[in-house]
């Protein structure tokens, strides 16, 4: 990373659910301030984990931070409850969406709103901001959520966690289940509220060639850990990133690591 002011600082974390099971095995990463990163990984790597870890909701998975520091803004996370982190300016958007289905879009907000706030603010201050980014969802701001489509969704989930005024949004695919015209429309909204506001983001995303051209670092995991990280012409230009993520195998596109069945290969890589 360059000598910029990070933002958060992740220091050699170890993270255990239920006590015997290790997902996170020395992870450390930076995210500047104002910088988008990317994580990189096939399913079950442990970038959810990690964004878990960095918004402090491991408890509600049974999760525990065993080893390692996280800091955000400078201040540990550690024993600071989640909805502080909020009020503090780290918003987390996490895999899945999870608007309130059976609320309007702007009672979404409202809630999101009273939340970010304390209960200070509920009653619209910043829609505005949230509408400008999102006009449809000003146009649906009347319907139920649960009767949005996906990518509606992703908008009101990505616009909730911007009524907080976030430092840092941390990112959990928010591409998933979106059709290629929605998830161009997504990350260019994303580029704009990163470019405009100024918002950090750390992005977890399996679409590594649309990650890769928005951020100006990345991390790729595979087993809890950090194998490589670079700006993203050193990890396009890296074969074993090429070849396993880039979709550059053949036609087979991109390949888990765990598909790879020569150990000498699978050694080099996580050498």
């Amino acid at each position: 990373m360059t000598a910029d002011r990070h933002i958060l600082e992740v220091s050699n974390i170890e993270v255990v659910y239920n006590h015997t099971v290790q997902v996170l095995r020395g992870l450390s990463l930076q995210v500047p301030e104002g910088g988008i990163v990317a994580l990189l990984g096939s399913n079950g790597a442990g970038k959810s984990t990690t964004l878990k870890a960095v918004s402090n909701v491991l408890f509600l998975e049974n999760g525990d931070l065993t080893a390692g520091a996280i800091r955000f803004d400078g201040a540990p996370v550690a024993g600071r409850p989640p909805h502080h982190l909020v009020r503090d300016g780290l918003c987390h958007v996490m895999e899945g969406r999870r608007v309130f289905e059976d609320l309007t879009v702007e009672e979404n907000l409202i809630a999101a709103g009273y939340a970010a706030s304390g209960g200070d603010d509920g009653g619209g201050s910043g829609f505005e901001l949230v509408y400008e980014y999102f006009p449809r969802l000003f146009e649906r701001r009347r319907a139920q959520a649960g009767y949005l489509s996906g990518g509606e969704q992703q908008m009101l989930a990505i616009g909730r966690a911007l009524l907080g005024r976030p430092r840092l949004m941390l990112l959990d695919e928010p591409s998933l289940g979106l059709s290629p015209v929605l998830v161009e429309d997504i990350f260019t909204i994303i580029a704009r509220i990163n470019r405009e506001q100024g918002v950090a983001m750390l992005l977890v995303e399996q679409n590594a060639n649309v990650a890769l051209a928005l951020a100006s670092y990345g991390y790729i995991m595979e087993s809890g850990r950090v194998v490589i990280d670079g700006t993203p012409d050193k990890l396009m230009a890296d074969d074993d990133v090429r070849e396993f993520y880039l979709g550059a195998a053949g036609a087979g596109g991109a390949r888990s690591y765990r598909e790879v069945k020569h150990y000498k290969r699978r050694k080099r890589w996580l050498s």
